[in-house]
């Protein structure tokens, strides 16, 4: 049965979604753009400073199943402009210890609220 996961400390969904379903030992957590919680405000900050929000936001979801970037398998980012992968990837990295998930990097023509990348990850219960 699949289990709605909600934190107050990530942004409320800005359309019909959860911020995260849990089912069958898997953690399936929508996307995260740079939305501070706290304000419900857009980041315009550099690409690096949404990047670590997004992350930020990601922790906070996991960390409402209890779950952390350890558990992390999958993650998907959406970038805007390629040319901001290595700033993107150096905030991604410091997320993640030696064995990092499997990930994929996809470039999209426009993001929600006009952001410049979004974060998605699958985790699993150990």
């Amino acid at each position: 049965m699949k289990k709605r996961i909600q934190s107050e400390s990530a942004p409320a969904p800005v359309g019909p979604y959860s911020q995260a379903i849990s089912v069958n030992g898997f953690l399936y957590c929508s996307g995260q753009i740079a939305i501070d919680p706290k304000t419900n405000e857009v980041l315009r900050g550099s690409v690096t400073d949404q990047a670590r929000l997004c992350m930020e936001n990601v922790k906070a979801v996991l960390g409402a199943a209890n779950l952390t970037f350890d558990n992390v398998v999958k993650t998907t980012i959406f970038l805007t402009n390629m040319e901001d992968f290595s700033l993107v990837n150096e905030v991604y990295a410091s997320y993640f210890g030696e064995v990092a998930p499997a990930r994929s990097t996809v470039a999209v023509s426009a993001l929600p609220k006009g952001v410049d990348v979004e974060v998605e990850v699958i985790a699993h219960h150990n």
